[in-house]
């Protein structure tokens, strides 16, 4: 009897928790004024390629101070999102005024979240 190995992800769950704490988690950063030459890959030979840890010689530097420098698995962003509470049609952004809510959820549909601070109205 011969047995075979194969790799096997985590569950979907487990998955989804790891990226929504590491989302949470999310740290700005800023680009380093240096300018950075970036390798061109060329193809004519693989001797040429630059290990993916050195192809960027730049550090990215946290957008607060007192933060600590991101490591290779934090996840960081340049520039905050846009607000989705105010209308910008623009950006396609509908906002949240007018919509329903539930003030008894703790959740994204919740009357706190939906509004961010600035009241509702409640109807019955």
């Amino acid at each position: 009897h011969s047995q075979d190995c194969w790799m096997r992800l985590p569950n979907f769950r487990s998955v989804g928790d790891a990226l929504k704490d590491r989302f949470d988690g999310a740290s700005r950063v800023m680009m380093p004024n240096t300018e950075v030459e970036v390798p061109v890959q060329r193809n004519d030979a693989a001797a040429h390629r630059v290990p993916r840890r050195d192809r960027y010689k730049f550090q990215l530097r946290p957008h607060n101070p007192d933060h600590k420098t991101p490591s290779v698995k934090d996840l960081v962003y340049l520039e905050p999102s846009p607000g989705f509470c105010e209308k910008n049609p623009r950006l396609g952004i509908p906002g949240t005024h007018g919509r329903a809510c539930n003030d008894t959820s703790i959740g994204v549909d919740g009357c706190d979240l939906m509004c961010f601070g600035r009241g509702y109205r409640t109807e019955t």
